[in-house]
Order: structure tokens, then sequence, then C-alpha cells
């Protein structure tokens, strides 16, 4: 069970920002053809434009070939029932709206508009989607209050002739038979034997039982419960359509009276509604999916403690077991939209919900155990594939796809399900689960991590992020006073009693550290005044004082001055010379690729044994993201030529790695689009790498600053870095214009140990 001291924790404050910065909103629209020229433009625009225009009236279905349809989604709501705040509006909806769109792109490469309708008829509503439909492959509906939900998306699938999917009842539907089909696995049980009490009656709840009665349990197994008790044969009060459907013959009553005896239960109503007795009433190994949010009906703790034998899953990603809707929605229309679908069926649900039962029983990559701090393997406590798990986008969309084309729904099958799995694999993009994994690898360390600028607002913000999200400790170097008056221009008050502020002036350690500092310097033109005086009033000095003395377990610094002074007073205290090992990597991730670029920061003009060296370094690091390296030494040269004496040290690099034996692919000297473009190699068959470079060697620290703002501020590059290696303690340095998450990365980067692995 996941330490309940760890949960992150999110202000309002910070939940603002996160929307307003750096731009309101969470996604942009980019352009993915070229738009430089005017030939560009006239072929985007006119005259161009017209033959698609023709070619799709005269056949329909190249439209899915010409345009963007096929690849997208409209998520469509008017806020009725947004999340569990209730109607609150259109307009108020669409942050949620932003939300599931980006979360579409992320997990399944899905492109995803957010739309939101100022109506609460329900026929206003399904005349506006329906109209919409020649734009989009698919449309989810989200957070629309029942019934209404149930009349909209049943017309709109009549009218319509791509998948409608209203997320709300079918997403969680779909996590839930998953789990499901686990949970009975284990338990020894099978569908169609076991008694299911379902409580709430609404959107989810109905579809939840109308789909695992799709998959085989019996209707007269199965009692829906409301907030007015058991829904049965001949009950009045509070019924309608949907619930009648579901109405059985039975004495039982209320809740507790369902639940003795009962197989499952399923929960999706409010906090406390299942009692221990109620639990306690339940068969032998009885399956509790307690799912209501943001509390469950009941804690798995308080389940466990009347009844060890229940395998329990509730809503919350700080438990075993989460049912989170998005194991199941992208990769539904991931795998609709890629057969050109007409429909999402039951069949592709229930072959989405198969697909992650069967995905959760296989071995766990280590990339995911230690996302989650802790070793994952089918169980009790391990039902249900994690939202991080790499696999799932070339798991899933297959098995919905299949199943789609069983059924008769595909417009266009997939004829090479082995490319097409292929395909989908190369659709993930690594900057977001390279990033995940460090962050996983900082909370697992739980680390005492030094801010050593506390003066600066960014520092400060990323400090107590670092607190709240349960990364570990935050030590801020800074004067009490100042950092309050600053957290409170930040709206962040309260967090002045949850990061710990250390200076000179408070700090117990301070003779040691003025004893360990004069003894470095005291041959280096020192003497003990000037030693005390550096230890008091530089805080990257004081900063590095601490970690050299273990009151802290990595240190961050470097956003309020350039590189080189920091690296210098750091130097003071660690040895971070050329000589002594040290080197500066930094990662550039843009457009699904990751490469990485040393050295950035140590070394001035390397020759060619220093080159080895960052090579074997950036190779160490591109492991520690788990990239299997392959290394470009670079220049403006390919394997001698042109002939230049600035490229003989990038071609004498190679062999000095050949002499060392090392265990990774490397070759040079070769210009940048030879090293990354598979076809510009193609010209060199002699060439060791196998395939693109990951890590490139450049021939000075100027090249590599070059290259890396380059792509930065002309591509909009994310960059992680620079990545100090080398070091003998968990440092890391950054640059004057980070933000407050880069100045986070580099923290995890930091308590990860990223810097430090050999």
């Amino acid at each position: 069970m996941a330490d309940k001291t760890h949960r992150a924790r999110i202000t309002p404050q910070e939940a603002l920002a996160y929307h307003m910065d750096p731009r309101p909103g969470k996604y942009d629209i980019v352009a993915s053809t070229p738009m430089t020229t005017q030939r560009d433009l006239s072929l985007a625009y006119s005259p161009g434009v017209a033959v698609p225009v023709q070619a799709i009236a005269d056949q329909p279905e190249t439209a899915y070939d010409y345009t963007t349809k096929g690849n997208m989604v409209a998520v469509i709501s008017n806020g009725t029932a947004i999340l569990g705040m209730g109607n609150l509006g259109a307009l108020a909806s669409k942050p949620v709206m932003e939300g599931k769109a980006v979360l579409f792109k992320r997990f399944a490469d899905v492109n995803a508009i957010d739309i939101e309708l100022d109506t609460e008829d329900a026929e206003e509503f399904i005349n506006a989607v329906r109209l919409m439909g020649p734009t989009f492959g698919g449309i989810n509906l989200e957070d629309i209050k029942a019934p209404e939900c149930f009349i909209i998306e049943q017309r709109l699938k009549e009218l319509m002739d791509i998948p409608v999917f209203h997320d709300d009842q079918h997403g969680t539907a779909v996590i839930c038979a998953a789990g499901l089909i686990n949970a009975l696995e284990l338990s020894g049980k099978k569908i169609e034997d076991v008694r299911i009490v379902l409580n709430g009656a609404g959107a989810a709840g109905i579809a939840c039982l109308e789909l695992l009665k799709s998959m085989g349990a019996r209707h007269e197994n199965c009692i829906m419960c409301d907030t007015k008790g058991v829904i049965y044969q001949g009950r009045t009060e509070g019924m309608n359509q949907w619930k009648s459907a579901h109405a059985i013959v039975t004495d039982a009553r209320n809740l507790e009276e369902a639940m003795k005896g009962a197989d499952v239960f399923l929960g999706v109503s409010a906090k406390g509604a299942v009692t221990q007795d109620m639990v306690q009433s339940m068969a032998e190994n009885p399956v509790i999916f307690a799912m209501a949010n943001p509390d469950p009906e009941i804690t798995p703790e308080d389940a466990h403690a009347v009844r060890p034998d229940a395998i329990v899953a509730t809503g919350r990603s700080d438990y075993p077991n989460q049912v989170n809707n998005v194991l199941g929605f992208p990769y539904l229309f991931r795998g609709a939209l890629d057969i050109h679908a007409r429909a999402i069926n039951d069949e592709m649900k229930i072959a989405c919900a198969q697909a992650l039962a069967e995905l959760a029983r296989e071995d766990v990559p280590d990339e995911v155990a230690v996302a989650y701090g802790r070793k994952l393997q089918f169980g009790r406590d391990y039902i249900i594939p994690t939202p991080f798990d790499p696999r799932l986008i070339h798991v899933v969309p297959p098995a919905v796809a299949q199943a789609g084309m069983d059924t008769g729904v595909a417009r266009r099958p997939i004829i090479d399900m082995d490319g097409y799995v292929q395909t989908l694999r190369a659709r993930m993009d690594p900057t977001a689960t390279i990033l995940q994994g460090i962050h996983a690898r900082a909370r697992q360390k739980q680390a005492r991590m030094i801010f050593a600028e506390g003066d600066d607002p960014r520092v400060l913000r990323a400090a107590v992020a670092w607190q709240r999200r349960g990364m570990g400790q935050a030590l801020v170097v800074g004067r009490e006073n100042d950092v309050k008056d600053k957290l409170a221009a930040e709206g962040l008050a309260d967090a002045a009693r949850e990061i710990t502020v250390v200076n000179a002036g408070n700090s117990r350690h301070l003779d040691a550290y003025h004893q360990f500092l004069y003894g470095r310097l005291q041959r280096k033109g020192f003497d003990r005044e000037d030693a005390q005086k550096l230890a008091n009033r530089d805080r990257h000095v004081f900063g590095a004082l601490m970690l050299a003395h273990g009151h802290g377990d990595g240190l961050v610094t470097g956003a309020t001055r350039k590189n080189a002074p920091v690296l210098a007073q750091i130097g003071h205290v660690f040895d971070l010379r050329p000589q002594d090992g040290a080197v500066g990597i930094t990662g550039v991730l843009h457009k699904g690729r990751i490469v990485l670029i040393g050295d950035t920061l140590v070394h001035e003009w390397p020759d060619a044994e220093d080159l080895a060296d960052i090579a074997t370094r950036g190779a160490a690091v591109a492991r520690g993201l788990g990239l299997e390296p392959r290394v470009a030494f670079l220049s403006f040269s390919n394997f001698g030529y042109p002939v230049s004496e600035r490229a003989i040290k990038m071609a004498q690099a190679p062999n000095v790695l050949d002499q060392r034996g090392v265990d990774f692919e490397y070759e040079g000297e070769m210009t940048v689009d030879v090293a990354l473009n598979a076809e510009s190699a193609s010209r060199y068959p002699f060439s060791r790498l196998t395939a693109p470079a990951n890590v490139l060697v450049v021939p000075a620290r100027h090249s590599a600053s070059i290259s890396v703002k380059l792509m930065q501020e002309m591509a909009g590059a994310t960059v992680i870095g620079p990545i100090l290696t080398g070091a003998p303690q968990s440092i890391q340095i950054c640059s004057t214009t980070s933000t407050v998450n880069d100045i986070l990365n580099m923290a995890a980067i930091s308590a990860g140990g990223l810097g430090m692995i050999r």
C-alpha cells in the first residue's frame, strides 16, 4: 500500500498557476506540414487545396487520407456534471475538457479538441454534435448529467457514422471489467456464477453492470442500489427506464441486506457508503471495487481489517488497483480511429478490458515498478495495469482494432497487424516517459534536497513543489524572513511551515564547515578568515558544504548566476575540474526524439582523450534514462572529408574508445545529419552505428551551448540539463533561464543520482 505521507498536495495557487503559465490553457495547435514558402502556402490553401477537396467530394472516405479527421476526436460537454462538482455550466467545464484532450495526446497520440456546448436541452446538444460529424473521427462525451447522457449518447450513435463514446459511462465500465476479470481469476470464481452488488445507479454504475452482463454476468445475480435502496421489480419511487432494466426479484431492500453473501461489490456512489459489517457479511474472497472519488465507499484499510481475503480496488492513485479511465479511452479511440470505425461497440470494449487484464498478468517493466516505488507483480494488489505502463499503447489498440474488424465496424481493416504494432510503438513520445522515470526514481529516494538560492521565487516554488509532491524534504538556503515574505508574495504563505530554511546564522554545523573549507583552501591562497567569509556569505558554497557533510542528499543551484562562477564556487568544496572527471551532458527532447549533447558545462576545448571521457559519461547517462547509447563524434566533415585539422581530434576520439574497449556503439567523425538521419547515414555502410545516434559529442563547449540553445529557441525543444556527471556527490546546476519545472527536474536528477552513474 502506498505510504500516505507521500501523497501529493495541490494548492489552489499551484493549480491556477499550472493553467496560466507559460500560456493560458493546456494545449496549442501546431502545423504538421511546411508553412514557410509561398509554394507551401499555395499547397496548403489556394490553389492546391482544391485537389483534395475534389477528391473527397468524389470519394468521401478519402477524408481520412487528406485531412486530420482520422486522428481527431472532439471532447464535448455541457458542464452539467463536472467531476464531483455538479452542474457548473459549459464554460466552467473547459479546463476539464482541455485536460481530457491532452490526455488523449499524451497517452495515445490522438489529436483532440475540446468543445463546450452552452445548452442543457438534449435535442439542441444532439443536433449540434451531429452537425460537427464531418470534422472528427470520433466523439468523446464527458461530464453530462443523467438521464440526459443516456439519451444523448444513444441518439448520436444512431445518427452518426463515427464512434460516439460517453467516457463517464463506458470508460469506468471497461476498467472495472478489466480489474474484475483478474480479481475473479485470483479468487477462483466465474463471472456467470458470482453475485454482484452495485451501489450507484448513475451513468457509470449502469454502464458497469451492462458491460458485465454482456460478458456473462447473469441478470438475476446482479443487484443495483441507489440512494433509495435496492432496485427491485415492482419499485416505483425514483425509477426510470434505465434503472428498471436492471430491476430483479429480490427480498433485499437496502444495501446492507443486498451485500449479505455477495461475491462482488461495485461502488460508484459516495464516501462511507459501505461499512465494515457489510464487508464482513460478504462471501469468501470478496471483490470490492470502491470507486467513489475522491474518497471511496470504504478504504482498503478498513475493508482488510475485517476481511483480509478481500481484493480491493479504488479510484485513487495512492492505493493499489486504481480504476483509472485513462487506461481505456485513449486506447479505445486509438484502435477505433486506426480502422476508421463507424462505432465503438461492446465487443471492442470487452477486447479492451481483456487486453488490460492480460497485460496485468505479464512481467512489469522495471521503469514502471520504479515509478510506483514497489515491485509490481500480478496478485491481489496488482490486478489492473498502471497508467504509465509504456506497453499500453501497443497492446490495447490492436485488440480493439481486431474486435472492430471482426464485428464489421471497420471501414479500413488493418492488413499487417505486426506492422501496426510497430507503428504504435513509434507513436510514443519518450519525453514524458523519460521525465516520469526521472521523477519516479527521485520519489523513491525521498532525498533531502538542498535548494541553494532561497532568495529566488522560482527556486522557492520548486522547493515547495518538491515537498508537496512527496519527493522528499526541501532544505532551502536563505534568510527565514526573506523566504517567508517571498512565499507570501507568491501566494504560498502557508508553505513556510513545510520547508526547512537553513543559513549560516542558524546552522549548528558552521564550525565544522569552516574547518573543512579552510583545509581545502589553505594552500590555494585563502587564509582562515577568507574561508569563513566564503562559507558564511556564499549560498552556493554553504549548500555544497551541507552536502559534503551529509546534511542533505542532493544539491540544486545555478538559477541566479551563470554556470561558470557557480561551478567555480562549488569547486571550492568538491573536485569538479575536467581532470577530475566532471562532464556536463544536456538532454534535448523534440518531436518524440531525445539526444544527449556533451560537454555543455566543463570542458572548454577537449582533446581526443577528453572527448572519449565525454562519450563515456554520455553513454552512462543514456543508460540511466533507459536508452541504449549510440555515440556520434560530430564535426563539419564525414570520415576525413573535407580535410581539416579541427576535425582531427574528432576522428581520433573513436580510436581512444577502441583502446578502452567500451561496451557501447560509437562512430565518427561525422556531420549531424549523418548522425541523426538514417538515409544520410546509409551513404556510409561501414559505419558502426546500427541506428541514429542518441549521444552527440561536439568539438567544444561553445558549440555544445550553441546547439542546445538553437534547438531550444528555434524548434521549441525541451532541454534537460546540463546534467553534471562525475562529481563526487549528487550536484546539479540549473541555468539562469530555468523555469520552476526546470529547477524541479534538475532536483529530481540530483536525487535520482543520474549524474553519479558511471
